[in-house]
């Protein structure tokens, strides 16, 4: 590939260079948070990781009941730019996470008591102080990502993260306590806040409150705010209803197998979400053939790269866990396995929804977001029911495959499905998982005793 390519002002040369620095910082955020997983689980006990899967859970139910959609709103905003706007969501943001951390507080006992596990009283209250903390991030972080600027924000990312990283594995081998865990997710957020302010190019955000501007955030936000409630009961359902299916020393090895096979997820959210909004916003696919032509040659790359991430993962997960991990999270590598198959479907319409933001279409992607978590409760539900963990598993797979046709239907409205692009894909899936089920068969089949 030229240089030159990565070169200039163009939307091409903007892409390319931020798909570099998207990819590469996603690689280097991998490996730091393997290596931290590896050593924890050595430091710790399952049980720890099981009680603060329980905690992000609450604090994801949180943040996701209370999101506007700001991050969104100022990706595709003509005002995206104007300090009035970027203040005034600011604002809102500082507001709404000083209004979290209070609700955090009230509902702690209360979960506590749900659960069975009296530790969440104070826990939570205390990692709750992230939300917080990250309501004062500055609106540069955004607005870099706006303009496929990504190079220094990739970079302090990785610092933000190494940070609570450090902080996690120096904690949990003082204490030897799962609070380790929740301390060094307040060292991360401090440093994320901090070295932003100090790095990042832009004027420092002040209050504002802009009555155009909280109106345009109101207006857009909310059916994002409908769609991220949606989106909590989404992703976190596994966490909600294995949390109380299955013993805690179960959910632990669990959410080890589900940090595996979640790469190839976190890497496609990523790109969509940082690459794709832009894109969608900079060159419309209705507005011409080329634009169709140019955002297709686009998913077909982002798709085949996360196709074969999540197949290499499918094939290898079981033996890596065994490598890599005491007896006691044997199971975590089928469970990887299990979960890498099942989320192939989400691989091959991932690029689709983020069409609808970029073009302010925040209801059509509400739609689909409810689809999906309706969908996935009662996957999970009668999968817990029927065969416990591997029915649960299953239960998700068949759930993201029966979501399939709404993601159609948006793709249609926004002028994005491709057809073909979803014929092989599902081709590639299919034989990626009958493969994987092979050479994993025995081990999957263990999970029916769990």
């Amino acid at each position: 590939m030229r240089l030159a390519a990565f070169r200039g002002d163009g939307l091409k040369a903007r892409v390319m260079r931020s798909s570099l620095w998207t990819v590469g910082g996603f690689g280097l955020s991998q490996v730091i948070r393997l290596a931290a997983n590896l050593i924890l689980t050595r430091l710790l006990f399952p049980e720890a990781f099981g009680l603060m899967a329980l905690v992000m859970v609450f604090l994801m139910g949180l943040h996701q009941f209370s999101d506007v959609g700001v991050v969104p709103a100022i990706l595709r905003s003509k005002r995206g730019d104007d300090r009035d706007f970027l203040n005034t969501a600011w604002t809102l943001q500082v507001l709404r996470g000083a209004g979290l951390w209070l609700v955090a507080c009230a509902l702690a006992w209360p979960m506590a008591h749900l659960y069975g596990q009296p530790e969440l009283a104070w826990m939570l209250p205390v990692a709750a102080l992230t939300l917080l903390i990250d309501g004062f991030r500055p609106t540069s972080m955004v607005t870099a990502n706006r303009h496929l600027m990504l190079g220094r924000v990739t970079a302090l990312d990785g610092i933000t993260q190494l940070s609570g990283v450090l902080a996690a594995v120096g904690l949990a081998w003082w204490w030897g306590s799962v609070w380790a865990l929740v301390v060094s997710a307040l060292v991360g957020s401090v440093v994320q806040v901090v070295i932003n302010l100090r790095f990042l190019p832009g004027e420092r955000n002040r209050f504002r409150w802009e009555g155009a501007a909280r109106k345009e955030l109101i207006s857009f936000g909310k059916w994002v705010f409908l769609a991220t409630i949606a989106g909590f009961f989404y992703n976190q359902a596994d966490k909600i209803l294995m949390g109380k299916y299955l013993a805690l020393e179960t959910f632990g090895v669990y959410n080890i197998g589900f940090f595996w096979a979640s790469f190839p997820l976190m890497m496609g959210y990523m790109v969509t979400q940082k690459i794709l909004i832009p894109i969608y916003r900079e060159s419309p696919p209705k507005q011409s053939a080329e634009n169709y032509a140019r955002l297709r040659r686009m998913r077909l790359a982002v798709t085949a790269l996360l196709m074969g991430f999540v197949g290499v993962f499918a094939l290898l997960a079981g033996w890596l866990v065994g490598q890599l991990y005491d007896p006691r999270y044997a199971a975590a590598g089928a469970i990887a396995v299990v979960l890498a198959c099942a989320q192939m479907p989400l691989l091959v319409v991932m690029t689709y929804d983020q069409a609808a933001l970029a073009a302010g279409d925040s209801r059509r992607f509400f739609v689909l977001a409810l689809a999906r978590a309706v969908l996935l409760w009662i996957g999970l539900v009668a999968g817990l029911e029927a065969g416990g963990l591997l029915g649960a598993l299953i239960g998700m797979g068949c759930a993201y495959l029966a979501a399939y046709p709404v993601a159609v239907w948006l793709a249609r409205r926004m002028g994005v499905w491709d057809a073909m692009h979803d014929l092989a894909f599902a081709g590639v899936a299919l034989a990626l998982t009958l493969l994987a089920i092979w050479v994993n068969g025995p081990a999957i089949v263990a999970l029916t005793v769990l």
